[in-house]
């Protein structure tokens, strides 16, 4: 059996599940989309985690219909802070500080459970019509012919589209079918990831605490509650990890602090190893990756997520011009024009983060000396800091209509 479609996306993440609401947005009903991750048609999303979205993202969720579904349990980020400092240091002085809006009444980030924006964007496409291919299927590969592709589920039912979008991670085997490399290195760190309550209100701010094995970060949640990103050398965050809960809150309290009182690790803990690969390619034949299929980087600045978003609101807008023009989507230049626009932004953002990565988690007095110098020349200069802040949160170069 064969079907047929205009677009097929295999990956119901964030990047995937974007780019079909988007497309469905701007071109309605009479573009067909199928939507293929194991995972849609099930139980509500269980992803613990947290993300922080960044101003140009939730304003793409807000044009596709979605940012309303979450934004009442979302967390704003009203400022930031950054020290630099050894674990044992008794005090960890702010040498960088980032607050106001983007634009009036915007703050330049949110905090928000992974779950519920994931659930709202399978809601809100399952709405505008989005076919939603789940329970246990997936893409395993794929048939080029010269004017469509095929994707072979392990069902066999076939699927037959002019493209087909490859959101199935950083793994994904669509990648791997079409020949594309990806080259980069692993950073021997892992991020550990947890939740915590605090007794005291953390009113907004992020934390970002530079130590010499690496950034750790707290991010504000709703409530007394905060989302830490907790950056180890491989084998101690999994000793970390392996602890007992009293020994857990041990590690934890040396890191944290008592600034927001007693606090308490209430989520699931999970260590996920730390690495920057980038896609030598972002296309292929009729093939587009999107997300951490074309790309992972450094959470230093928790650009991740941001990256994929950006990818889904570019390509969307690709198709939807050659679409609305009647031209193939799937088109060399159509797909061409995609990775120009992507390529760039993603290596620009990959080495920043892996330079800042080296730059902080190191324990040199020299280089320690040297980098809160310049930290501190930013602080004295808004001009520098509101660079900063454009540039994270996705707004500058070429920024994609549904971003605007």
């Amino acid at each position: 059996m064969v079907k047929q479609a205009d677009l097929i996306i295999a990956g119901g993440g964030f990047a995937g599940l974007g780019l079909a609401v988007a497309l469905k947005v701007e071109l309605g009903a009479g573009f067909d989309i199928v939507v293929v991750d194991p995972v849609l048609g099930g139980a509500p999303s269980r992803d613990a985690r947290a993300s922080a979205i960044a101003a140009g993202a939730r304003r793409f969720f807000e044009r596709l219909g979605v940012w309303g579904e979450v934004a009442s349990e979302s967390q704003p980020i009203l400022d930031m802070v950054i020290t630099d400092s050894k674990l044992d240091d008794p005090i960890r002085p702010t040498f960088l500080s980032f607050g106001g809006d983007v634009e009036p009444g915007e703050p330049f980030g949110h905090m928000v459970e992974n779950r519920l924006l994931l659930d709202a964007l399978v809601k809100r496409a399952a709405a505008l019509g989005v076919e939603l291919c789940g329970q246990g299927a997936s893409v395993s590969r794929y048939r080029q012919e010269d004017e469509k592709i095929t994707a072979i589920l392990p069902s066999g039912e076939d699927i037959t589209a002019r493209l087909l979008a490859a959101a199935d991670g950083g793994r994904s085997r669509l990648r791997e079918q079409a020949g594309i490399a990806m080259h980069g290195w692993d950073y021997g760190q892992s991020g550990i990831v947890t939740t915590v309550e605090h007794e005291l209100d953390h009113e907004g701010r992020a934390e970002e605490h530079f130590l010499p094995a690496g950034p750790f970060a707290i991010l504000p949640l709703t409530g007394r509650r905060s989302s830490l990103v907790w950056t180890e050398k491989s084998a101690e965050a999994q000793r970390v990890i392996g602890l007992d809960e009293a020994g857990f809150h041990a590690e934890l309290e040396k890191r944290f602090g008592l600034k927001l009182g007693d606090i308490r690790a209430v989520g699931p803990r999970a260590a996920f190893p730390l690495a920057m690969r980038i896609a030598r390619s972002f296309v292929g034949d009729r093939l587009a990756l999107v997300g951490d299929a074309a790309h992972i980087i450094h959470p230093i600045a928790g650009q991740g997520l941001n990256l994929g978003i950006r990818d889904a609101a570019a390509l969307s807008e690709c198709v939807a011009d050659a679409a609305g023009l009647g031209l193939d989507i799937g088109a060399p230049d159509v797909l061409e024009r995609y990775q120009r626009w992507r390529r760039f932004d993603t290596v620009s953002m990959g080495m920043a983060t892996d330079g800042l990565n080296r730059l902080f988690s190191n324990d040199h007095d020299a280089i320690r000396l040297a980098r809160d110098f310049g930290l501190g020349l930013v602080e004295r200069f808004p001009a520098a800091k509101r660079f900063f802040i454009r540039e994270a949160t996705g707004l500058t170069g070429t920024v994609p209509r549904l971003m605007q």
